[in-house]
């Protein structure tokens, strides 16, 4: 199965441009073949080419399956942009098509980069998201400040990744919970006054292991460990 995403299929019912293309002149679809779209929200529609055009394939809606694999977990990850942009496209790409729900980027005191276009890394979701066949497109947060975010996050378990000998594994502590906040540090790690911080706001410290993990390493071996014990 090949997917589209077109976030408001029933009332715009034609791909993207950019989908559009794909599907008339790459995969060479034409009137009455079918075609699988989803709208991020959980919706996965099967449709038929009624106008293949290259710029606006439009579609007829032959049925839909709402909550399409919908989990019953929420996995928040919040992450400080990496000095190298690659390397968190990366996590993005990879934190989509194991299962995540939300991301936000953090900005710390360590953090070596000050700005990060979201635009972006919201067409690596789309495109991780339908690569691996899922139907909810999850959200990506512009860069927030890290006082501020800890001060408004309100989640059944918060953790915050940091080895140290007192965190403990993050597949134990988060067995059962039903909506998971975990926050990654940058290439140099939360200042302590920071990691103090967000324990006095609820957060809980967490090891991945024992491995000294790269941030983006780190974030996609979280979103596995999850997955894998949720």
């Amino acid at each position: 199965m090949l997917l589209f995403y077109q976030s408001n299929i029933e009332k715009t019912p034609f791909l993207s441009e950019e989908d559009s293309r794909h599907c008339v002149k790459v995969l060479r679809k034409n009137i009455k073949d079918k075609i699988y779209v989803v709208d991020g929200v959980g919706g996965l529609f099967e449709c038929e080419i009624t106008k293949a055009y290259e710029k606006k394939c439009e579609v007829r809606i032959l049925s839909v399956k709402r909550e399409f694999e919908k989990r019953e977990y929420y996995l928040h990850i919040a992450i400080a942009p990496t000095k190298n942009a690659d390397r968190i496209e990366y996590f993005i790409e990879k934190c989509v098509e194991i299962g995540i729900d939300e991301i936000t980027l953090i900005q710390t005191k360590h953090s070596e980069r000050k700005n990060q276009k979201t635009e972006r890394l919201e067409k690596i979701a789309i495109s991780a998201m339908k690569q691996s066949l899922k139907a909810y497109l999850p959200k990506v947060n512009e860069l927030m400040d890290f006082n501020k975010f800890i001060q408004t996050a309100n989640f059944e378990a918060k953790f915050l990744a940091h080895l140290t000998d007192d965190a403990k594994p993050l597949k134990e502590v988060a067995t059962n919970k039903k909506k998971i906040l975990l926050m990654i540090g940058p290439e140099g790690d939360f200042a302590q006054d920071e990691i103090m911080l967000a324990q006095n706001f609820g957060f809980q410290l967490v090891t991945l292991g024992n491995s000294r993990l790269r941030t983006e390493t780190a974030g996609v071996v979280a979103c596995a460990i999850l997955n894998a014990f949720k």
